[in-house]
């Protein structure tokens, strides 16, 4: 039992994708296995506390959308949105606490520090405000503000990190994790990408679940891989307990841990589906186990998600879309029939992404929004626009027409053809087509900038008043010299350590060269205190 902080193996930091060493595979028994295992506890009728709420999640027929499109067998989805924290990383969160805590590592008043895409994050949080912890979240910029807002209502301090840096750069979110470890006292990095608690907690639990729900008779999983740990702990028990079962691995464009290697020989850098996919292979990801990897790319992952929201009442995230689109192309390819079983894990809900797919307007921006077949407007709908009653509206722009006729039809359609039937009064008070106005009718307000001289502090201030994330820097003559955004100048603080003051002015960082973003306040983080 560890009885000194130097004992902690969650302070001797190691780069994440360093080959595992783990032989467990090749125990004979659970008795050889050096590991602490947990067995599935049925839920308490009153739950001690909210982390008892992890574990136990549904298995949920899909219906509408296998007829739709054709798929014989049954489809079943795992459903970890259920967890208390909302995404499957709640078992891993809650897992990792528990042993270290077991092995006397983890003490009252130790400090949680994590680097994640959000969820993990969520669930160690979570883990840290029931038993008293406090925790600090390190994650990239591209993850949604929802889990940003969440985290900080569970009472972790946030630090976010460029997304286009890589892991192995002392600016990505793993190298300033491994940095405030080595300067906060009593702090651990449990490290969802090696801990080997973290396949463990699928291997023990979630498999064992759909196992017994399933009565040993799978024939598909399908499960998207992030840190790898999901992947590796089902597919080792469910290859124990059904060997003839299929393991598909869902791996995005732009990521590497797809096999065979030619695989991910892609021209995608960035990808918006979150919690899945990497620049490395995580040390806990054992790949051997899957017999058939599939890559997935964003505008069928939102389109499927949406679709398990409207036609199946599941409200879950981007990588559930992934996992779904996949599971449905992998029925097909292996020939699954009537009588045969395929189940796929929904990692996380939709409640950290309502600014993002669930929203019609960041959909169509990215071009994944997609419009039903034009159809006829009814006779009614002719009728009244050739009236004297005609609609005398100022549609600023083509989506909303489409969502108003959304409305009326309650259907979409290709409303260019139809704009014959309307009247468009601009602010002017002229009739006109919208297309042919200036941007100037819009009435937009004059852009947020600020200049050189402006305080870091003042810049921050500005940006949490008034909701954005970044701002362009402007010259006296307002030409612009470039764009400061949160992330780098957090960036820049961790890199310097120092705060930012009246006295660290954005000239500073405007020489410097890229420009990241971060929505924090420095009264709420900063390096002096530690």
């Amino acid at each position: 039992m560890a009885t000194d902080i130097s004992d902690s193996p969650f302070r001797k930091w190691q780069r994440p994708d360093l080959p595992s060493r783990c032989t467990y595979h090749e125990a004979k028994s659970m008795d050889e296995s050096p590991h602490i295992h947990r067995k599935v506890e049925p839920k308490p009728k009153i739950m001690p506390n909210i982390l008892n709420n992890i574990g136990n999640t549904p298995l949920v027929r899909i219906n509408r959308i296998t007829a739709k499109d054709g798929i014989p067998c049954e489809v079943l989805a795992k459903c970890e949105f259920f967890n208390a924290g909302g995404s499957v990383k709640d078992r891993i969160g809650l897992r990792m606490v528990q042993d270290a805590e077991d092995k006397g590592i983890l003490k009252p008043g130790d400090v949680l520090i994590e680097p994640t895409s959000g969820n993990t994050g969520i669930g160690l949080a979570l883990a840290a405000a029931v038993k008293g912890y406090r925790c600090i979240i390190v994650m990239p910029e591209k993850m949604s503000m929802e889990k940003v807002d969440v985290l900080r209502a569970l009472g972790a301090e946030i630090v976010r990190t460029p997304t286009e840096a890589s892991f192995d750069s002392p600016e990505s979110h793993i190298g300033v994790a491994k940095r405030l470890m080595e300067e906060i006292p009593n702090s651990h990095i449990l490290d969802q990408y090696r801990n080997a608690s973290n396949p463990l907690a699928h291997y023990d639990c979630t498999a064992e679940e759909i196992l017994i729900a399933c009565d040993n008779k799978i024939d598909m999983v399908v499960i998207g891989a992030g840190t790898g740990g999901t992947l590796t702990g089902i597919a080792r028990k469910i290859h124990e307990k059904c060997p003839n079962c299929k393991i598909i691995g869902v791996d995005p464009d732009g990521s590497v841990i797809a096999q065979p290697e030619t695989m991910n020989k892609s021209d995608t850098t960035f990808y918006e589906v979150e919690g899945v996919g990497y620049d490395f292979i995580p040390t806990v990801c054992d790949r051997k186990f899957v017999d058939k990897w599939y890559k997935s790319s964003d505008k069928p992952s939102f389109t499927m998600a949406r679709r398990l929201i409207r036609e199946e009442g599941l409200l879950c995230g981007g990588s559930s879309g992934s996992a779904m689109y996949v599971a449905l192309q992998a029925c097909k390819d292996f020939g699954l029939k009537a009588g045969q079983r395929c189940v796929v894990i929904l990692p996380d809900s939709i409640r950290n992404y309502m600014t993002k797919h669930l929203s019609d307007d960041w959909m169509s921006q990215r071009d994944f929004l997609e419009v039903e077949k034009q159809i006829e407007p009814p006779n009614d709908w002719r009728n009244e626009a050739s009236s004297q009653s005609r609609c005398k509206l100022f549609l600023p722009c083509k989506v909303f027409m489409k969502r108003l006729c959304k409305v009326f039809l309650g259907k979409s359609f290709d409303i260019c053809n139809y704009f014959q039937y309307f009247d468009f009064y601009p602010l002017t008070g002229t009739c006109a087509k919208w297309w042919n106005l200036n941007v100037s009718a819009l009435e937009l307000r004059a852009p947020l900038t600020v200049t050189p001289t402006v305080t870091i502090q003042e810049t921050l201030d500005l940006l949490n008043k008034e909701g954005f994330d970044q701002v362009p820097v402007v010259n006296d003559a307002g030409d612009i010299l470039g764009m400061v955004t949160v992330g780098n100048m957090m960036a820049q603080v961790v890199r310097s350590k120092r705060l930012c003051s009246k006295r660290f002015i954005i000239e500073e960082l405007c020489h410097r060269a890229h420009i990241f973003y971060q929505h924090v306040c420095p009264q709420e983080y900063s390096l002096s205190e530690y």
